[in-house]
């Protein structure tokens, strides 16, 4: 079972059927089939903007729990009865539900139109709130995103900073800014293992935290040869585009030594629900089928490297970003409709002119001086 967190959708399975979960400002729920998109279920009783849904299953029985921006939140099952449950949030404002990785501990975040944040455990079979975590600005500068990992560890984007809790302490366990560069609320999202956490970032970017084995994993990326991921002997790896949306999440704080390890990558659309939970491809003999991934070890955080496009056409924030079929050159359409590319010339530091790290690209522009833009005169 797979979800991808966000107001408007959300992914689940409910009875083996891959469907699409969406919630809004019609106050309603709505299931589709998405193999045709043939809607399922709509779910009726919020008396106000839904704000988020989380699927779940326990003992084989299958729901989904949402929010509205009244502070309601209630459960419904794949039927037409109505919901099952109604349970208040505290702040009575915007609200989100996630549960322990083992699906055995529910906890809600949430922040009040004061600015007044909570994040709290639950006791599903009464309702009421188990326990209340300190720690928040006392009026945050916007509403509060939060997660969980490893049955373990809460963290939150709050006052430019992140912020982590033992799931059984109800005080901070740690906090740090992630080298500076964060909204006042900033996204986060932990991968499914916990090895790597997604921040967003001012500047319309993600920064994505790692422990020792979520750097191992950037290294091995970082690592794979251009040519090797296109020849035909190597087997090509399926990346389904939704789980590239959902894994880009982490380790937390002091047992998992996100805070003296960080790496900037620069985001396409501002969103921090980040990268995939992509296996990485090695280089193999066409003869032997039964090599598995093989993981390169990385000591030091300084081994990874990242790389700032020069640029200074006063765009707007990067839309698109793709590599050409040849592997030297970057392009970028910016939300304003102009092209961007960056090309890497071959060197002696760059033997085979390839896109890397090490080595800047030039900003390659016609010789006529014309910028490539899309017409949006009809837009």
């Amino acid at each position: 079972m797979f979800y991808l967190f966000g107001k408007q959708e959300l992914l689940t399975q409910p009875n083996k059927l891959l469907c699409v979960i969406t919630c809004g400002d019609d106050k309603t729920i709505k299931v589709w089939d998405a193999s045709n998109g043939a809607k399922q279920y709509t779910f009726e009783g919020h008396e106000a903007s839904v704000y988020s849904v989380c699927p779940h299953y326990k003992e084989n029985i299958q729901f989904i729990f949402s929010t509205a921006i009244d502070g309601k939140i209630k459960a419904w099952l794949y039927d037409n009865l109505g919901s099952r449950v109604d349970y208040e949030a505290p702040g009575r404002w915007c609200t989100t539900m996630a549960y322990s990785a083992d699906g055995t501990r529910l906890f809600s975040c949430g922040t009040s139109k004061d600015g007044e944040s909570f994040i709290v455990e639950w006791n599903e079979s009464e309702g009421a709130v188990k326990r209340t975590y300190q720690g928040f600005r006392k009026r945050s500068l916007g509403v509060v995103q939060f997660d969980t990992t490893k049955n373990k560890y809460l963290a939150a984007g709050d006052d430019f900073s992140i912020k982590f809790w033992d799931m059984d302490n109800i005080q901070p366990l740690t906090s740090f800014d992630a080298d500076g560069g964060l909204p006042a609320s900033p996204r986060i999202r932990f991968n499914k293992d916990g090895s790597l956490l997604a921040v967003s970032t001012n500047d319309n970017g993600i920064k994505i935290l790692a422990n020792s084995d979520g750097m191992r994993l950037l290294r091995t990326l970082e690592n794979l040869s251009y040519d090797a991921l296109r020849t035909a002997e190597a087997p090509k790896p399926t990346i389904n585009p939704i789980s590239a949306a959902a894994a880009a999440a982490a380790a937390a704080a002091t047992s998992a030594g996100l805070a003296d390890r960080s790496v900037a990558i620069a985001g396409m659309n501002g969103d921090a629900r980040s990268l995939g939970d992509v296996k990485p491809r090695i280089t193999e003999e066409p003869s032997d089928k039964s090599k598995i991934w093989k993981l390169t070890e990385i000591n030091e955080p300084s081994q990874c490297r990242s790389l700032r496009l020069p640029e200074n056409l006063r765009v707007t924030k990067i839309s698109r970003l793709i590599f050409t079929n040849s592997g030297n050159a970057i392009l970028a359409l910016a939300s304003n409709a102009i092209h961007l590319l960056w090309k890497w010339q071959r060197s002696d530091r760059n033997s085979n002119g390839k896109a890397t790290a090490s080595v800047p690209p030039q900003l390659w522009q016609p010789s006529s001086g014309i910028l490539m833009t899309n017409d949006v005169a009809d837009t």
